[in-house]
């Protein structure tokens, strides 16, 4: 495996444990339809929440979140809207992301709650 995807599948880990904590029930972690994915669908008070799991080594190229552009906001809507329907769910979905810096515990960790909304096209 690629060190790059070594250090995104660390920051899930942490993610899970993260949102475990706090609460939230995870369905799946890297649900797939397709070529469409999701990192992380959990529930929290019967809500969906789905979230993007973003990681890096530092900051010299940014935030972790700011990587997310419209096309790959298009495509976790896409692909929640596959979900929703596959598993016929009548919930509100929520989109967080959760940015991850650092290559070893303690990571700096942000969990952006309502971090985007789908947008109308």
């Amino acid at each position: 495996m690629a060190i790059h995807n070594e250090l995104g599948k660390k920051g899930e880990r942490e993610a899970i444990c993260l949102l475990e904590k706090q609460g939230y029930r995870i369905r799946h972690l890297n649900w797939r339809s397709g070529r469409k994915e999701l990192d992380i669908v959990a529930e929290l008070e019967n809500e969906l929440i789905v979230i993007e799991v973003k990681t890096r080594r530092n900051k010299q190229f940014g935030q972790p979140e700011e990587s997310i552009n419209e096309q790959k906001l298009r495509r976790i809507v896409s692909a929640a809207d596959a979900y929703v329907r596959k598993f016929h769910l009548d919930a509100p979905v929520r989109f967080d992301i959760i940015s991850i810096i650092g290559e070893e515990s303690p990571y700096e960790i942000e969990h952006i709650k309502n971090a985007f909304y789908p947008p109308i096209w």
